[in-house]
């Protein structure tokens, strides 16, 4: 397993490295430390990029890439190894490069405007979540700081859809293959400004989303595999971040959501409630691809 850390000298680049170091060593995965150079305007006249101008781009990056080599081994990440490309877009970027190294997630950290301990979405996780062939896993600001030792949970955001029953089978086998728990939960929203619904009907909407979790684990297609002391869970709130206080988080936690069946198939697609729900995680969040196989 190959995982591409997207770096830039600030906090987020850190977090990402702590989260990616957490990752790899629970699943025995090798680091691609990346970094991604602005590209330069090529065409000839007014406005070509003259000489002096790429030889600064070149020091930044070669610059960059020392200070993401240093930070790697500050993470306890010895093995790991950088790479660079040049695009436009660093979300782009990233999903080149974690095609030309064969990587199987991308790691980065939230945009640095984001509170303590959330994720907040920049532009490079904007275009990561809207179309990234390769699963993508974000780190929440401050993580680098006391990053925990290892994986410790699985949590997974289940809703009833064709495209989230196949994620949960890739959690499934995560949790399994990590040796840990896995709770599936699953997010009931009543936000303000909608129209009041009464309260008996919320209630029978809680029980079938109840109804709707037992019926997931228990599932032939899966009953197998599942690891021991699988939990389930409805959490309710006016919003994202009230709902997911209703429940416990531990250090070591990891999020897993599937992408919206209204994506494109193999590539990561973020639906409305998932973005709420990433915003509003206390913990690092991975959004799978569709119809993932590994």
């Amino acid at each position: 397993m190959n995982i591409v850390t997207g770096f830039a000298p600030d906090g987020g680049g850190d977090d990402a490295l702590a989260l990616s170091g957490v990752i790899a060593r629970a699943l025995s995965a090798h680091v691609t430390v990346a970094n991604v150079r602005p590209a330069v305007w090529e065409t000839p006249g007014p406005g070509r990029v003259d000489a002096a101008w790429r030889a600064y781009l070149r020091a930044q990056q070669s610059a960059a890439l020392s200070l993401a080599e240093k930070a790697a081994q500050e993470a306890g990440l010895d093995d790991a190894e950088a790479a660079s490309t040049v695009h436009r877009s660093a979300g782009l970027g990233l999903i080149r490069l974690a095609a030309q190294e064969n990587g199987d997630l991308i790691v980065i950290g939230s945009a640095p405007h984001g509170p303590r301990d959330r994720i907040a979405v920049g532009g490079t996780a904007d275009q990561l979540l809207h179309s990234s062939r390769t699963p993508v896993g974000i780190a929440p600001k401050g993580y680098a700081t006391d990053p925990p030792a290892t994986l410790t949970r699985i949590t997974f955001a289940y809703h009833k859809s064709p495209a989230c029953e196949d994620a949960l089978l890739l959690a499934i086998r995560a949790a399994g293959k990590l040796q840990v728990p896995l709770r599936l939960i699953t997010v009931l929203l009543k936000e303000r400004g909608t129209p009041r619904v009464p309260e008996d009907v919320m209630e029978q909407v809680h029980a079938r989303y109840e109804h709707d979790l037992r019926a997931a684990v228990r599932s032939p297609r899966r009953t197998a595999a599942l690891p021991r002391g699988v939990t389930t869970e409805v959490v309710a709130g006016p919003d994202a971040a009230r709902a997911l206080a209703e429940t416990d988080w531990i250090p070591g936690e990891l999020l897993l959501c599937g992408s919206s069946s209204a994506g494109p198939l193999r590539r990561v697609f973020v639906g409305d409630l998932s973005l709420k729900i990433l915003r509003a995680a206390p913990c690092p969040v991975v959004f799978l691809t569709r119809s993932a196989t590994h």
